[in-house]
């Protein structure tokens, strides 16, 4: 509404439940999600993996030789995001597709939240993010992964693009977490390590969920 001439949003208490989301529950909302129409007279933007690469990279308390390094992998990445070719047709999508986007309330119902990212696109870039946490990352174990899977109905692994996703997922989560090295030595040594892994692509990821 516009009160005055300023604009007023209202929000909606999501009072929390007992319990938190399961994988399974996040395959089968974003399943539901992709087949969703948009509306009419509805635009909604692309997804871009490099909206805020060169800014956090600017800006970023980090070395000048990391600084050089991660240039010079986001032009690599650009260079493979354009050869990539999707063979499913693009729909809404959330564009930070986790479990701690979901809440469940106090009658049990899952709600997805967090919808800054949301855009129009292919459905690989939702997906994206939980495989890479389970193949590249280990942080689900099979049964969690299965679920999400067995939900959605599929799974990104088996996807020729899915490895070029996966560097694009890594290289966002690194920039993201950069940013902040200098609040803790916590911070900065998951820093270190997510750098590292850039690095040495074939180096097994001993990454800290942040």
């Amino acid at each position: 509404m516009l009160i005055d001439g300023h604009p007023v949003t209202f929000w909606r208490l999501i009072v929390e439940g007992d319990r938190k989301a399961t994988y399974g529950e996040l395959g089968g909302l974003l399943r539901d999600l992709h087949s969703m129409s948009v509306p009419a007279g509805l635009e909604l933007p692309a997804f871009d993996p490099f909206d805020k690469q060169e800014l956090r990279i600017s800006k970023a308390p980090i070395s000048e030789d990391d600084r050089v390094f991660l240039r010079k992998r986001w032009q690599e990445l650009r260079g493979q995001f354009e050869e990539l070719r999707f063979e499913t047709p693009k729909g809404p999508v959330h564009g930070d597709a986790h479990v701690q986007n979901l809440m469940v309330n106090d009658r049990d119902e899952v709600i997805l939240i967090d919808f800054e990212a949301f855009c129009f696109d292919h459905p690989e870039w939702d997906l994206m993010v939980t495989a890479v946490e389970h193949h590249s990352l280990g942080w689900q174990s099979d049964e969690q992964y299965g679920d999400f899977v067995r939900a959605y109905g599929r799974d990104l692994y088996d996807w020729h693009g899915y490895d070029t996703l996966r560097r694009l997922q890594e290289f966002g989560m690194t920039t993201w977490l950069m940013q902040n090295v200098q609040e803790n030595e916590e911070t900065a040594a998951e820093y270190r390590r997510r750098i590292a892994g850039l690095r040495n692509d074939d180096a097994p990821r001993d990454w800290r969920p942040w």
